[in-house]
């Protein structure tokens, strides 16, 4: 789980263009920190989401940037 975690937090950062919370987090982290290491606080938040999602039992609704 936590390599799947990593590739995703790592295809956020390189290749996609979405523009959301997430990937605008995570590359202001690589640019303070480096890849490496931002790329796994992101898997890390996306475990955190996605732990907290399952706990509750709702669904997670991303709001768009700036709203």
């Amino acid at each position: 789980m936590r390599r799947q975690l990593y590739e995703t937090a790592a295809i956020i950062l390189t290749r996609s263009s979405a523009d959301c919370d997430l990937r605008a987090w995570d590359l202001n982290l690589w640019e303070k920190i480096g890849f490496k290491h931002a790329a796994t606080a992101a898997a890390r938040k996306m475990s955190n989401i996605m732990h907290a999602t399952l706990k509750t039992g709702m669904l997670f609704n991303q709001v768009p940037v700036g709203a």
